[in-house]
Order: structure tokens, then C-alpha cells, then sequence
């Protein structure tokens, strides 16, 4: 059983290596737990799609494997009901009931107790924005919803299937927060990721009071779905959000990384402006390659149609840059598919990408034990000879990766000259996880193959 004590034992024991001789070992990569609240790892599930089943009970039988991989939060994907125009999970029909071909409420609250003993926290998504046309508010309480001058209700950004909930209503504001607090009190949700926080209809004393008033309930925690370093969403930084969005981070990313050869100066640059614009606000935030937008919306990308052959070193940047990663689910086994979550589309759990679960699962238990992978750690880059080559630092931790087409060899300026254990070579990760013991000096030479990626820890 999982027990989230964050206590200097945690860390010694996910960096034991099994002695097998001097040079190499088996680094402890499953069940590890997290040092701190901020080394912690974000998982998103769709409970339709996560089991062949798609329920609550079947999924509560694969929280084991959760467990195992390492993920510290379960953002569960909108669980409610759905309108019938586009079945979209985001149409909802009763914020108080299921999906019933998931289950029931029962069932959602023997997944979360099975969850906490396990450790884990399980966050909800919340629509706070619109419901389905099909709602019954619709015909019982017609003053819930905006309306057009005309004095029709309004589709919100052109989304045909939901109307738009009316926050100058202290009934419906009562009504909504009503609903969160059932959440919390009768089923044991940890927190919530809360859809279209930016929508401009929604006031922002209405997120300062809610947030208030649960954390002090429980300690709930909040994630908005939005980028508040965007300048359009400065007034969201004082609502009291956990944690934001990296957004426009992994846009960028998404945008200049579609596997070609790049110099590592263009990375570098994007990684920068993240980490400088992070500074001006007050949450931390949750650093992401892809979720179910990205995985499905716009016609559908997974990974590999997005970052191509850069997206395993760009994995790696998602673990040890900043603060908390996210893991799509099936994400850790390559992203095999996309997932169509309008009907549910099954992940393809045999569809495996070793390189990338080994790769994965060694980064997750990296970001687990040590401390300097935290949101608030400095990043240092260092200075390379090539430049296909990004390396940089975050206190004991070494990342060299290359992004060119070709294998290289270039010296990395400023790593202190020490003995490390080296926990990622992409030339060895598909064939199974370990460790070797180098040395490595103040200008050391390293060879990587054409995105290829190392990741060293000093001891």
C-alpha cells in the first residue's frame, strides 16, 4: 500500500540500486512515492475509456497498476450524464448523478476510498461553464442560463450541443456550489480541474469565494484549465488556483518540434520564456505534451504525429524541466491512438512502445526522488559544443539531449566533475531499465544517437 510520508527514507529508497557488480544495477522504478506535495505526477483518465468495460468497477481493478506506475492524482474526465446532440462528456445532464454506463454514485465511491489507500488523489472535471440543451434546468429553471438579446439562450463559442450557466443568478450559484460540496463530503474527491475557467461570463469573486470556502472544507485543490500567463487571463491569477496550465508552453513546443532536425537554441528559447513567464504568477503549474484535446481534437494527434522522433526526449524535458507532469492515459505505453471521447474509444493497451514505457516509468520514479525536480528548483542550462545538443541542470540532476538527425558527440560545459548514476540511455531504455555508474568531468564529452537523450544523477 501507498503511503504518501514525504520523508528523506522516501528518497534513499528510490535511488538503491541492486548490486549486481559495481558498474551497473536495477534502478527501483515502480511504487515509488513522492518527496514532496510538488514531485508529484498527474494522471487523466476517461473511465470510459480506460478499461474494456469502461465502468467504475473495472477501472477500480487497474488502480493496482496506477499505484505501480507512480501516479500520485487521478484527474478523472467528466463523469456525469451526457446530452444526446454530440454526447459530449462536457454536456451534462446532472452534475449529481453518473454516466450510468459507468456506474453508479456507489461505484464512484468505492474507485476513490480504493484510490485513497492506495495513496492516490482523485480530482473530478467540473463544467462550471454550460450543460447539455437536454438538461432539465432547461425547462425548470430557465433563469440559470444567459440569454441574447433576443432572449434566447446562448451556445457558448459556438458549441451547439451545451447553453451557458448564468453566474448573476444566486440560485444557480447556490445550485453549483452545492454540487462540489456533495462531491467532496459524500464521495471523498481530493480536487477539481475546472473546464473553461477564461470563459468571461464567470466572475472572478465567484472562483475566490468557492476556492476559499472548499479548501477550508477539505483542501481541495483547483487546477484551471487555462494558461494565466496569457495576458488575456491575468485577472484568473487572483482567483486562488493550484495550479494552471502550461499551455501556450506545450503549443509552442507542438508547433517548432514536429521531428525534424532542430538546433537546441530553439528549444532552449521556449523553455526560457516558460519558466520566466511561470515566475509572474502565483500557482504552480502542470506541464503537459498532450491530453484528450490534443489527442483528439483537430482531427486527432497522437505523439508521434505531433513531436514525431523528438517526442521521447521531449518526454524528458516534460519530467525534469518543471514542476507537475501530466500522463495521458496510454500516454506511458507511446500513445498508440487517438481516442474519439465523444463514443469512448477504448486505449489500445497492447499497443506498447517499450522505449517510451521505460522510458516513462523512469522518469516518473526520477521525479518522485529528487527534490530539485520541483516547480520551484532553478534550472540551469549548460553550455554544449553542438548545437543540436540541450543540456541543462537542476541541482543533482544532468539532462543532455539531441535533437539532431545524426549521432554526436559534444562536450557539455559546467557539470561539476563527480560520480553519478546514470538513469536514462536512450540507447539501452527499449531493452529494459537500469543504471551504470560514470564519471563525469567539468567539460565532458557525450555521445548521444540522433535523439538520443542521457540523464544523470549525482551521488
Amino acid at each position: 500500500m501507498k503511503r504518501h510520508i514525504y520523508t528523506l527514507l522516501t528518497l534513499v529508497a528510490a535511488l538503491l540500486l541492486a548490486a549486481c557488480d559495481p558498474g551497473k544495477g536495477k534502478l527501483k522504478v515502480d511504487n515509488t512515492e513522492p518527496v514532496s506535495p510538488d514531485n508529484r505526477v498527474i494522471y487523466q483518465l476517461n473511465i470510459g475509456a480506460f478499461t474494456p468495460q469502461g465502468t467504475f468497477n473495472a477501472a477500480q481493478q487497474r488502480l493496482g497498476y496506477l499505484d505501480t506506475l507512480g501516479a500520485d492524482i487521478l484527474w478523472l474526465m467528466p463523469i456525469y450524464p451526457r446530452g444526446d446532440m454530440k454526447h459530449s462528456p462536457y454536456a451534462s445532464m446532472d452534475f449529481k448523478q453518473v454516466n450510468p454506463s459507468y456506474g453508479t454514485v456507489d461505484d464512484v465511491k468505492a474507485f476513490v476510498a480504493r484510490a485513497h489507500e492506495l495513496g492516490m488523489k482523485v480530482w473530478l472535471d467540473w463544467v462550471p461553464n454550460h450543460v447539455a440543451n437536454e438538461n432539465p434546468w432547461v425547462e425548470s429553471h430557465p433563469d440559470y442560463f444567459t440569454s441574447d438579446k433576443n432572449g434566447k439562450m446562448i451556445h457558448p463559442m459556438g458549441w451547439m450541443d451545451v447553453v451557458e450557466l448564468n453566474y448573476k443568478n444566486p440560485a444557480l450559484v447556490e445550485e453549483m456550489n452545492n454540487t462540489l460540496k456533495f462531491w467532496i463530503s459524500e464521495v471523498g474527491i481530493d480536487g477539481f480541474r475546472c473546464d473553461y475557467v477564461s470563459s468571461p461570463t464567470i466572475p472572478v469573486k465567484y472562483w475566490q469565494d468557492i476556492i476559499q470556502e472548499l479548501k477550508k472544507m477539505k483542501g481541495t485543490e483547483f487546477m484551471s484549465e487555462t494558461d494565466i500567463t496569457d495576458p488575456n487571463n491575468q485577472r484568473i491569477d487572483s482567483c486562488g488556483f493550484d495550479y494552471d496550465y502550461a499551455w501556450n508552453f506545450q503549443g509552442r513546443l507542438a508547433y517548432q518540434f514536429s521531428g525534424k532536425g532542430t538546433v537546441a537554441d530553439s528549444l532552449k528559447a521556449i523553455c526560457e520564456k516558460f519558466l520566466d513567464d511561470s515566475k509572474l504568477i502565483r500557482n504552480k503549474r502542470m506541464v503537459y505534451l498532450t491530453n484528450h484535446d490534443q489527442n483528439y481534437n483537430d482531427g486527432g494527434h497522437t505523439l508521434k504525429d505531433f513531436y514525431g522522433d523528438n517526442r521521447y526526449a521531449l518526454t524528458v524535458l516534460e519530467f525534469t524541466l518543471y514542476g507537475m507532469p501530466l500522463i495521458y492515459q496510454g500516454q506511458e505505453i507511446g500513445d498508440p491512438d487517438t481516442l474519439n471521447y465523444f463514443t469512448d474509444a477504448k486505449v489500445q493497451w497492447d499497443k506498447v512502445d517499450t522505449k517510451m514505457k521505460n522510458t516513462v516509468r523512469t522518469l516518473v520514479a526520477l521525479h518522485h526522488s529528487q527534490p530539485a525536480l520541483a516547480a520551484d528548483s532553478p534550472v540551469e542550462f549548460l553550455s554544449t559544443t553542438h548545437q543540436s545538443v540541450l543540456a541543462y541542470r537542476r541541482g543533482p540532476v544532468v539532462v543532455v539531449m539531441n535533437l539532431g538527425l545524426d549521432q554526436i558527440s559534444a562536450k557539455v560545459q559546467g557539470i561539476e566533475k563527480a560520480s553519478y548514476s546514470q538513469w536514462l540511455n536512450s540507447n539501452t531504455i527499449g531493452q529494459g531499465i537500469g543504471s551504470k555508474k560514470v564519471k563525469l568531468e567539468e567539460q565532458q564529452p557525450i555521445t548521444l544517437e540522433a535523439k538520443g537523450y542521457a540523464v544523470f544523477v549525482k551521488e
